[in-house]
């Protein structure tokens, strides 16, 4: 009888727990939190019939001061819930875990005000259905795992709740992520030049022809259990799409505002298409706001002249775009203070200060919001250097797609047949007999030589989407189109419904380019028949057709993918173009070895997706390119550019 427990709570459940552990243990009983409480309980339990959120965070102060770890019980609606185990000066608190269980409901909002509400009111009356039988059963889990947590063993509640229906006393267990922005237990660092420095290290192949450098089977366990939980995961659910002509997979990433986000993963199997969508999901969480260091500059970019990005150099809108009624962004301002993070410019070397809202997409508008940013250039990878890779990969496919469609290059067909790769031919083939399309590629290498593919799907049938058009890019250009086909494949045969049922819409954004406001918008209007005119400079046959081998002459013989980005930034380099990162990476992706990071390439075209929220204003580069290609004898001029709103869907 040397443990000593301390109970803070009245009702059922408080009552039948302490007469338990009475049994073995000292137990000290308060009501509430008014009195003083012994300094030397190895346990606080705070048990309530019902929820009570402003006891819980009155228990999160208390930590602080006692040093003792603290569990509750509590029952919300109808449902019994036991955990987190808390202790003191670790992340995963009861406020995490509260609003993880939020985030994996469906009125989120409405739960989040009446957690409020109750907080204020410091809780409601006794649940109706905390009946005898189903608090026992609350009871029975509370008091074993005391027992294991005062004999010094692993709880099963560390990182975890279990919630029980009181209706029909099934029960389930949850794990949860700590919240890297929680007020109560966060401990991310604030962000300095020193967190920013980026040293590059071997970062080895899994296996030859491979750009990966850690097998996505050997991520699969730690996928599922840290990210992924219907009640209260960071990503809450998942859906295969059996339209489409290869295995497509999703996942839900809810919002604290009741939105919800879905990210796909498109492979050739369904299991690989759910790990893919699951890192696709939590890259989407690392580049919504700053949760792995804590943004401490603000200041004008006058005033960090020579430290920071001139953020006119990566591209905004044009003057008579920001002169207009209910434009969301106001123009850059060199005087305006503003949010800055630091990145690294790898080209030169040295940190160096980026807009907090070009970093993270979701920090756009606002008083110092300038332009429209998207998760272009966000990447994750199983090491800093394939992060890397890969935002650059994805900056680099974006760009060629927009400058070919600004410029309106004639670019070369490609042959997939001399690819000489089985899986790809297949592809093709699948697409054709499966889906109705024809698969057009196009070689969209710009100045730099990363193979970059346009992929233009052209339909076949008498309904549906009439042409579909993406893009890849990689060193591997063979890859490059797989993933343009990858990209074109999630889009077929499950738009035809909505493109059919909305027609006379997307009628009027081809007479108005300015009704073409949501990503949505772009691709589905180039759905139109009647659209297909504008993308003649590609649909032109009088080109011969390139080989594969002939298109592209960039070759990789390394065992280490450092290698190959060492490769990449000496020739961004050459062409004049700046290579900055900035590490997103929250605590709890990096403790499972995942890095995530948004590349920018200033100079490079960023993309938007609304038409009136275009950026070409002082990216000269989209101008000169052509000429250095050959495409044209002289630069082009900004108004003879293709105004059109592009077809990147």
């Amino acid at each position: 009888m040397s443990s000593f427990v301390v109970i803070i709570g009245e009702g059922r459940l408080a009552e039948r727990v302490g007469e338990e552990l009475s049994t073995r243990y000292q137990v000290f009983r308060r009501t509430d939190f008014e009195n003083s409480l012994p300094a030397n309980s190895e346990l606080i339990l705070v048990l309530h019939d019902t929820w009570d959120p402003a006891a819980h965070q009155k228990a999160e102060e208390l930590v602080n001061i006692t040093g003792s770890a603290w569990l509750r019980g509590f029952v919300s609606f109808g449902e019994g819930i036991a955990g987190p185990l808390v202790r003191p000066d670790t992340p995963g608190c009861s406020q995490c875990a509260d609003l993880r269980r939020l985030l994996g409901g469906q009125e989120r909002s409405e739960m989040q005000a009446v957690k409020q509400k109750l907080a204020a009111i410091e809780g409601m009356g006794r649940d109706p259905w905390a009946s005898q039988i189903g608090l026992l059963q609350l009871a029975h889990i509370i008091v074993q795992e005391t027992d294991k947590i005062l004999a010094g063993k692993e709880s099963r509640l560390e990182g975890r709740m279990f919630f029980t229906d009181l209706k029909t006393l099934n029960g389930s267990w949850h794990s949860f992520l700590a919240d890297s922005l929680c007020p109560v237990c966060s401990q991310i660092p604030e962000d300095s030049v020193e967190l920013a420095k980026i040293s590059l290290k071997t970062s080895p192949k899994i296996s030859p022809g491979s750009y990966r450098t850690t097998p996505l089977g050997h991520l699969k366990e730690v996928l599922y259990e840290d990210y992924l939980d219907n009640r209260t995961g960071l990503l809450n659910s998942k859906m295969y799409d059996l339209v489409t002509p290869f295995a497509d997979a999703s996942v839900n990433l809810p919002m604290i505002n009741g939105g919800n986000e879905g990210t796909a993963g498109r492979t050739q199997c369904y299991a690989e298409s759910e790990l893919t969508a699951i890192l696709e999901g939590l890259e989407r969480h690392c580049g919504l706001e700053p949760r792995g260091k804590r943004p401490v500059v603000h200041d004008s970019y006058r005033n960090l002249e020579g430290k920071a990005l001139n953020p006119l150099e990566v591209g905004v809108h044009a003057d008579e775009q920001y002169e207009k009624p209910g434009f969301p962004f106001q123009k850059f301002d060199p005087d305006r203070p503003m949010d800055w993070v630091w990145g690294y410019s790898l080209t030169d070397e040295r940190p160096i200060l980026v807009p907090e809202l070009l970093s993270y997409y979701s920090l756009g508008c606002g008083s110092s919001g300038f332009v429209y940013e998207t998760s272009n250039g966000c990447a994750l990878g199983g090491s800093m250097e394939e992060a890397i890779f890969y935002g650059i990969m994805e900056v680099v496919e974006r760009d060629s797609f927009l400058l070919s469609w600004y410029a309106k290059l004639n670019l070369n067909r490609l042959d997939p047949v001399s690819a000489e790769d089985e899986e790809l031919q297949l592809m093709v083939e699948r697409i054709r007999s499966v889906a109705g399309y024809e698969l057009l590629l196009y070689n969209a290498t710009m100045e730099h030589g990363i193979p970059s593919v346009w992929a233009l799907a052209r339909n076949l049938k008498n309904r549906g989407m009439n042409i579909i058009c993406a893009a890849g890019a990689h060193l591997d250009p063979v890859k490059a189109a797989k993933s343009a086909i990858q990209e074109l494949a999630g889009m077929m045969l499950n738009l035809d419904g909505k493109f059919e049922a909305n027609q006379e819409k997307y009628l009027q954004m081809l007479e108005d380019d300015y009704l073409v406001t949501q990503m949505d918008d772009h691709g589905m209007l180039y759905g139109l028949p009647q659209a297909e005119e504008r993308l003649s400079f590609l649909l032109d046959d009088s080109r011969s057709i390139q080989s594969f081998r002939d298109a592209f002459n960039w070759e990789s013989r390394h065992d280490d993918l450092t290698e190959d980005l060492k490769e990449v930034l000496g020739k961004f380099r050459e062409s004049g173009l700046n290579v900055i990162v900035v590490d997103q990476t929250p605590p709890e992706l990096r403790e499972n070895g995942l890095y995530c990071v948004k590349v920018m390439i200033p100079g490079m075209l960023p993309m938007t997706f609304g038409h009136h929220l275009t950026r070409l204003k002082g990216l000269e580069r989209v101008l000169q390119v052509p000429m250095q290609l050959g495409y044209t004898n002289e630069p082009l001029k900004y108004e003879g550019l293709n105004h059109l709103p592009h077809p990147f869907p």
